[in-house]
């Protein structure tokens, strides 16, 4: 595993491993006494990572007293993220604190109806010529905007910039929230359990393909234009609520989930590291548009790093990349039979993915892994499928002519902890991966 920055006393120190607790065993002399660890003072490790890169990542790690917080609900969550400016902080997550507790009938508008809104909607009453822009504030549609508004409003939490946020024990974590992570600098997320929110008032769009879609809002976290953003042992799944439970309406299903981590609007130097992210369709996109105006924003910038991940049962986008400068290693990814890719190849990407783990099942082939969107050439080395050196880039070709892919990225990745084995890589990540495992 990557090792951590341990500040202190100049002491000898060493770590011991106590179920999911970690001690430092501060020795003088001859005797020694155990201490936990405080997860809120850590920093990234230097050469950790695109997030390492120039002024590296420290978050709230030199806050002084009154600024290092303990909260146990969404309102005082809040609270602490509000006061004290870009003032470093700690905000210690005790605790599943969940945004979304009244439910949502309390984010309705007055009038809203659902019911209605299918009836008025209907493909046999409105077509699919149409979408619902127009539609007036009294409308079935406008309702289900200010509805919509209502919730945006209560279960966004802007982080600001020199902020550390941690779980404190095995099940800190955060339900039905969206962490906002826009404009700012130097921000880390730890051992936190993300729980996918529920879009409550999806939008119809009769115009979204040939018979129409629902469409969602709500990452459980984005990166918004922020740069130096640490994500680490954090767990990303859609718990309660996986797709399957979901109904369907018009002969679509009713998507409430968007995606786990969106990474976009000229983010950069952000490292992901020893996270899961489990159970979920579109999971990470970086790069959200192949527009012009998208491009002159995000262009030179989103370089990300992924080391020691855990993905499993995921359809797609682990990660979906435009434009960045992305290095993925060391991460193992489990596919189920609702697999559909993992590397999504966009519009100027440069991706580099080596020492990787892949585990497919029967009548999975090695050539899914990649999909090509866009021309952008990738590096893929080293890559190990089914315990099987596998060159993805020729397997893909061989397979998909049609989307034939070339090799070269174009840079090479500098900043790498320790790089293990590939073979090793599933038994590595998926016992050190996630919240819970640093507490």
């Amino acid at each position: 595993m990557n090792t951590q920055r341990w500040h202190g006393h100049a002491t000898a120190r060493v770590a011991a491993l106590i179920g999911c607790t970690a001690l430092v065993l501060t020795v003088t002399g001859t005797s020694a006494q155990a201490q936990p660890r405080d997860l809120g003072r850590q920093t990234l490790t230097a050469g950790d990572g695109w997030a390492s890169d120039g002024i590296g990542t420290t978050g709230g790690a030199a806050a002084d007293a009154a600024h290092v917080y303990t909260v146990t609900s969404w309102a005082e969550f809040k609270a602490a993220l509000a006061d004290g400016g870009t003032a470093p902080k700690i905000i210690k997550v005790k605790g599943t604190i969940d945004a979304n507790a009244d439910g949502c009938d309390s984010f309705a508008a007055d009038g809203y109806d659902f019911a209605a809104y299918l009836e008025k909607y209907s493909p046999e009453n409105w077509g699919y010529d149409t979408n619902l822009d127009a539609e007036p504030a009294d409308s079935p549609e406008g309702l289900r905007r200010t509805s919509a508004a209502n919730q945006d409003t209560a279960i966004k939490a802007f982080v600001p910039a020199n902020t550390t946020i941690v779980g404190i024990g095995e099940d800190a974590g955060f339900k039905g929230a969206s962490l906002q992570i826009k404009a700012v600098d130097n921000v880390i997320i730890r051992n936190l359990a993300f729980e996918s929110p529920l879009d409550c008032f999806p939008q119809w769009d009769p115009t979204d393909g040939d018979t129409g879609n629902w469409n969602s809002e709500y990452d459980s976290a984005v990166v918004y234009g922020a740069t130096h953003i640490w994500l680490d042992h954090n767990t990303f799944t859609d718990g309660d609520h996986p797709d399957s439970t979901l109904p369907t309406y018009y002969g679509r299903i009713f998507e409430q989930h968007d995606g786990e981590l969106d990474i976009v609007k000229g983010a950069d130097y952000v490292t992901a590291s020893w996270n899961v992210f489990a159970d979920h369709d579109k999971t990470i996109l970086i790069g959200n548009s192949d527009s012009a105006s998208t491009a002159a924003v995000d262009r030179g910038h989103l370089k990300v790093t992924f080391h020691h991940n855990l993905f499993t049962g995921l359809v797609e986008r682990a990660p979906r990349v435009r434009f960045g400068q992305v290095d993925s290693y060391n991460n193992h990814f489990v596919a189920d039979s609702t697999y559909s890719y993992s590397f999504g190849i966009g519009m100027e990407s440069q991706l580099v993915a080596e020492y990787n783990a892949f585990t497919l099942p029967d009548g999975i082939s090695a050539a899914k892994v990649l999909k090509k969107w866009k021309e952008a050439p990738l590096t893929a080395a080293d890559n190990y499928v089914n315990g099987t050196a596998t060159d993805l880039i020729a397997v893909h070709n061989a397979e998909i002519p049609a989307e034939t892919l070339q090799s070269g990225a174009g840079w090479t990745p500098t900043l790498r902890t320790k790089v293990d084995p590939p073979k090793a890589v599933p038994r590595i990540v998926d016992h050190g991966a996630g919240a819970g495992k640093i507490c």
